[in-house]
């Protein structure tokens, strides 16, 4: 009876172990899932911020020097004069930036080395895992200005084939309607915010950014000066 039991525990323990292994193994693939969409999002959503920046200030801009000058060819070369200012700012303050994140980085790093270690040699697995997870200004700078220079696109070649000026302000204002609407709801499911209040957010600051400038540039322009 004894060796019965004895047996039917050993059983039992076989069963157990697999489970609990199987359990941990599926903790740790939805932990590294969560950990991957996390840092995918974030870089997802500086890309759409980055693209809206273009969008907006690019639009702003052409639709400034619209009020005033009514040909083309001057709507484009400020429109993409805006873009290359404009992707060139970003991409040296982002580079900037990143860059005095990954000193301060390296300087804890090194901290935490000469505490932990106290003379011990480190693993070089341990190394290249801590170098790889720094983050690299080159990358961060030339996504920024990409993300820039795709949303100013968009009322350049809005703005691009169309003669008549009425027609041409039309376009360029409902083409970036459609395109902060779209960088709206995009940022709010990257963020897992509401979507029709983001839109909305979105659509009206653009607006109101091209309003404010279109308005102020044409009374400057009216006033001789």
């Amino acid at each position: 009876m004894a060796s019965s039991n004895h047996s039917s525990s050993l059983n039992q323990t076989k069963f157990v172990h697999p489970n609990n292994d199987l359990e941990q193994q599926e903790t740790l693939e939805v932990e590294t899932k969560d950990f991957d969409y996390s840092k995918r999002s974030q870089w997802l959503r500086a890309a759409v911020l980055g693209a809206n920046d273009g969008l907006v200030s690019t639009a702003s801009l052409m639709m400034g020097v619209g009020a005033v000058k009514q040909d083309i060819k001057v709507m484009i070369l400020t429109g993409f004069a805006g873009l290359v200012a404009g992707a060139c700012s970003m991409a040296i303050g982002e580079f900037v930036s990143v860059y005095s994140q990954l000193d301060i980085e390296v300087a804890q790093m090194k901290r935490e080395k000469e505490r932990e270690n106290n003379g011990r040699q480190r693993d070089e697995v341990e190394d290249e895992e801590e170098k790889e997870s720094l983050p690299n200004p080159i990358h961060a700078a030339a996504a920024s200005a990409l993300a820039f220079s795709v949303g100013a696109m968009v009322p350049l070649l809005a703005a691009s084939f169309i003669r008549e000026y009425r027609v041409r302000v039309g376009v360029v204002l409902g083409a970036v309607s459609f395109a902060l609407v779209v960088f709206g709801w995009l940022g709010a499911v990257l963020g897992k915010a509401p979507t029709l209040r983001s839109c909305v957010r979105v659509l009206v600051g653009g607006w109101l950014a091209m309003a404010i400038t279109f308005g102020l540039t044409k009374l400057i322009g009216s006033s001789g000066l």
